[in-house]
C-alpha cells in the first residue's frame, strides 16, 4: 500500500511539473495598441510581452518583420514565430538616422543612446552635449558601421533603417549577437504618419503613455494649424524643389512635403502628379510652369540670393526670386553643419505646417518666428 501511495504522489508531482514547464500556449488575444495615422508598424499587446510588427521596413518589402519584446523573466509562448526577440525596457541603444534622435529626447532617454554612425550630421544640443562628453560614440559610416566599436558598446539593440532587403551590414551586426529592429519611419506618406513612429520607441523603453501624450500634442498641434490654414483668403501658388546637377528635382503631388503645402492653403503647382520618389524635371520645364509663382520654398542647398544667381542668371526670371519670397531649410542649422529640419521635422509636423502657414498667410500668424523655413539672405 506506501509503495502505490508512493507511486501515486510521484505521478502527480511529476505531471505537476511538466505542466509547470510546458510553452505558455498562444492562442491568447492580445490588444492592439492605437496607431491612428502611421500605416508602417502595428503593437499588439500580452500579459508580459509584446509583439511589434514593422509592416514597411522600406518600400515594396516583400514581407513585415515581427519582433518580440519580452520582459524579463517573462515564459513567452514557443510557438510564436519572430524575427528577433528583445528585453525591455531597453536599457542602451543605437540608432542610424537622425530622425530617430528627437523621439529619444522628447520622451527623455536620450542618455541610454551609446553610439551613432555619423555624429557630426545630429543638430540637437542635447545629444551633442552627450557627444562632446563622450558618452555617444562614433560609429563610422551606416552603409558601414565599425563592428568592433560596437560590440564593445554591447547595446541592447540597434535601430536600423534601410533602402531596400539588401542589409549586408545588419546582417553582420546580428551575426554578432546584437539584435537589429527596422525602422521604417521615412516610408510613411504623410506628415502625421511620420512622428506617429515615436510609439515604436515608446513601445522599447516603457514610454508608452508618454509617446501617446506627446503624439497627440503634436496631432492637436497639427490640426489646430490646418484648420487656421483655412481661413485665409488668399491660396498663393507654390514651387518646391531645386536644381542638382542637370534636373530639377520636386516632389510628387502626393508626397509628405506636397501634404504640407496643401495643409496649409496653398496651390502647389505639380500637386496633381503621384508617384514614388521626386519628380526630376528639366529647368526650362520648370520655369514655363513656374516662372509666375508667388512663392518657391524648399530651395535646396542655396542659403542666398548670390548663390542662386551664381549658379544661374535664369533664376532671375521666377516672379519668386524677383520678389524675394524664396525659403530654405538649408539656414538652420546645428553646430556641426547638420540640418535642423531633416532632423526635428518628421517628428515635429505641427512646426512645420506653422512655417508654412506664416510664409503664405503671414497675417494668420501675428509675431511667429519660423523654426526650419527662413528666407534666402
Amino acid at each position: 500500500m506506501k509503495s502505490k501511495i508512493l507511486l501515486f504522489c510521484l505521478i502527480i508531482f511529476c505531471s505537476c511539473k511538466d505542466k509547470d514547464q510546458q510553452p505558455v500556449p498562444s492562442n491568447m488575444e492580445g490588444s492592439e495598441v492605437i496607431v491612428s495615422d502611421a500605416e508602417g508598424f502595428k503593437i499588439t499587446e500580452f500579459e508580459g510581452y509584446k509583439i511589434l510588427s514593422v509592416k514597411s521596413p522600406w518600400p515594396q518589402a516583400k514581407a513585415p518583420f515581427k519582433y518580440l519584446l519580452k520582459e524579463k523573466d517573462i515564459e513567452v509562448p514557443g510557438n510564436i514565430k519572430f524575427d528577433q526577440v528583445i528585453n525591455i525596457p531597453v536599457e542602451s541603444l543605437v540608432v542610424t538616422s537622425t530622425t530617430h534622435i528627437p523621439a529619444l529626447e522628447a520622451l527623455g532617454v536620450e542618455n541610454k543612446l551609446v553610439g551613432f554612425p555619423g555624429t557630426h550630421y545630429i543638430s540637437s544640443e542635447i545629444t551633442r552635449d552627450l557627444i562632446d562628453t563622450g558618452e555617444i560614440k562614433e560609429l563610422g559610416q551606416n552603409e558601414n558601421i565599425n563592428t568592433e566599436v560596437l560590440i564593445n558598446l554591447s547595446p541592447d539593440v540597434v535601430i536600423g533603417f534601410a533602402i531596400n532587403a539588401s542589409n549586408k551590414g545588419y546582417e553582420t551586426i546580428q551575426e554578432t549577437g546584437i539584435p537589429v529592429l527596422y525602422n521604417g519611419d521615412w516610408t510613411e506618406k504623410t506628415p502625421l504618419g511620420k512622428a506617429e513612429w515615436i510609439k515604436f520607441f515608446g513601445v522599447l523603453l516603457d514610454k508608452q503613455k508618454e509617446a501617446d501624450s506627446i503624439y497627440g500634442q503634436i496631432k492637436s498641434e497639427y490640426i489646430s494649424a490646418k484648420k487656421l490654414a483655412k481661413s485665409a483668403t488668399e491660396i498663393p501658388k507654390v514651387l518646391s524643389g531645386s536644381m542638382f546637377n542637370d534636373k530639377w528635382y520636386l516632389p510628387h503631388g502626393n508626397s509628405w512635403q506636397a501634404q504640407f503645402i496643401k495643409d496649409a492653403n496653398a496651390h502647389y503647382i505639380y500637386e496633381n502628379t503621384e508617384g514614388d520618389g521626386s519628380l526630376a524635371l528639366a529647368f526650362e520645364s520648370v520655369l514655363e510652369k513656374s516662372e509666375n509663382v508667388e512663392i518657391w520654398i524648399s530651395s535646396g542647398q542655396y542659403e542666398s540670393y548670390e548663390q542662386l544667381f551664381n549658379e544661374s542668371e535664369h533664376y532671375k526670371r521666377f516672379k519668386a526670386v524677383k520678389d524675394q519670397e524664396v525659403y530654405s531649410v538649408s539656414l538652420t542649422k546645428g553646430a556641426t553643419g547638420g540640418i535642423l529640419f531633416y532632423e526635428l521635422g518628421p517628428q515635429r509636423p505641427d512646426i512645420i505646417l506653422k512655417d508654412l502657414i506664416s510664409i503664405f498667410h503671414p497675417d494668420l500668424l501675428n509675431n511667429y518666428q519660423p523654426v526650419f523655413y527662413k528666407p534666402l539672405q
